[in-house]
């Protein structure tokens, strides 16, 4: 595999200690970790996937189910709900508590400081997978920008920043054009920050494709290749400045005067739209599986399964490769060995251990986790009359 395993053999990233209060399922749960992978198995609804949930929301955003924070709260409790963990880093342990208030709140706290979300982003670099993600080849654009996001904000987590002001910005405009005044300088300063946020956007998705497609060469493992691009809503220059080097800032600039210019142009069609029609919001990721030549969407279930996992392996394997992340991301794996055969299984568990990652994951059944041996810390759930249940059950 890729990268060597650090030299206590466990993840120099990772949750060491977890504790969840009145969250979904989870009425008191507690755990402690030693950087081995998590390996959670029991049957449906005993709370597995909503362990994996609060760990997600140490990371930026709204977690892997994209749930609101009133939505989180245990049900019929009537009180809020608490997560807190602490978390081991190549540069000292870093303590983060999220908070979700009755009211609907939610609140962050870094070190015993109060910060914003997107601060979560400088602690804990973090990668998933779900059972909804499966259509992911086969649905709208909308999921595959969301992944592609994810992957830029392992890389930059600045990028969770840019994205949220260029929304901002779009709303706004949308906004204006729609019920006025249609005022032309009020437009081009949002025109102008769009054109801003939306360059950073679009360098920091492109940055982050360029860093999968060099983790796939010379990659040693059993899942498909896969060929990527960025496609579609960059017809402003913007793919011209998205490509500039690091130092090119007259590159950068001209690409924003060209998609300042270009929205400018376009009011008259986005006020009929209802929205804009160009820009980093239109993009689209493309994949292909490379041993076939055959696009994502035309694979079968199980390929398009195995490209997932092909893409997030090469995204922990760059992350692990950064002298600025400085370990592997912490992958959360949702039902992911359910759908592979044994020899792909023991593939994805050798490639966990030989990046040196904490992976969470999850089963039905525990003999789905037998090829990791002792490699990992298991843990058996259940559904008790006041919610979750926890066991450890080490190999």
């Amino acid at each position: 595999m890729s990268e060597p395993l650090p030299p206590n053999g466990r993840a120099t990233l990772f949750v060491s200690r977890l504790a969840v209060s009145q969250f979904r399922s989870h009425a008191q749960t507690r755990l402690a970790l030693d950087g081995r992978p998590v390996a959670l198995h029991g049957p449906n609804g005993s709370g597995k996937t909503n362990l994996l949930e609060a760990v997600s929301l140490l990371s930026p955003g709204r977690g892997l189910r994209r749930a609101k924070a009133e939505e989180l709260a245990r049900s019929g409790v009537g009180a809020g709900w608490r997560v807190r963990a602490e978390v081991a880093t190549p540069r000292g342990a870093r303590a983060v508590a999220l908070t979700g208030e009755p009211e609907g709140r939610r609140r962050v706290e870094i070190d015993d400081k109060a910060e914003t979300q997107t601060a979560l982003g400088e602690v804990a670099p973090m990668l998933w997978l779900t059972p909804a993600m499966d259509r992911l080849w086969i649905e709208g654009p909308e999921g595959r920008r969301r992944w592609l996001d994810r992957a830029a904000l392992s890389f930059f987590p600045g990028h969770a920043e840019a994205s949220l002001a260029y929304e901002r910005a779009m709303r706004e405009r949308n906004r204006l054009l729609r019920d006025g005044p249609n005022d032309p300088r009020w437009l081009d300063a949002l025109e102008a920050r769009m054109a801003e946020h939306g360059l950073a956007v679009a360098r920091a998705r492109d940055a982050a494709a360029a860093r999968l497609r060099g983790a796939f060469e010379n990659a040693k493992t059993l899942f498909p290749l896969a060929e990527i691009a960025i496609v579609g809503g960059m017809g402003s220059g913007l793919e011209k400045g998205a490509r500039a080097a690091p130092g090119d800032g007259a590159q950068a600039s001209g690409a924003m005067d060209d998609f300042r210019a270009a929205l400018a142009r376009s009011r008259r069609e986005d006020a009929a739209a209802g929205r804009a029609l160009t820009g980093p919001h239109r993009a689209d990721l493309s994949a292909v599986f490379a041993p076939k030549g055959v696009d994502a969407r035309l694979c079968s279930t199980g390929e398009q399964k195995a490209l997932l996992i092909s893409l997030t392996l090469a995204n922990a394997r760059a992350l692990a490769a950064d002298a600025t992340a400085g370990a592997a991301p912490i992958l959360l794996l949702d039902e992911v060995a359910a759908h592979l055969d044994p020899d792909r299984r023991a593939a994805l568990y050798d490639e966990i251990d030989a990046l040196g990652a904490q992976a969470w994951m999850t089963a039905a059944e525990p003999g789905l986790f037998d090829a990791l041996g002792g490699r990992a810390q298991r843990f058996a759930m259940s559904d008790g009359p006041d919610g979750s249940v926890l066991e450890p059950c080490d190999a």
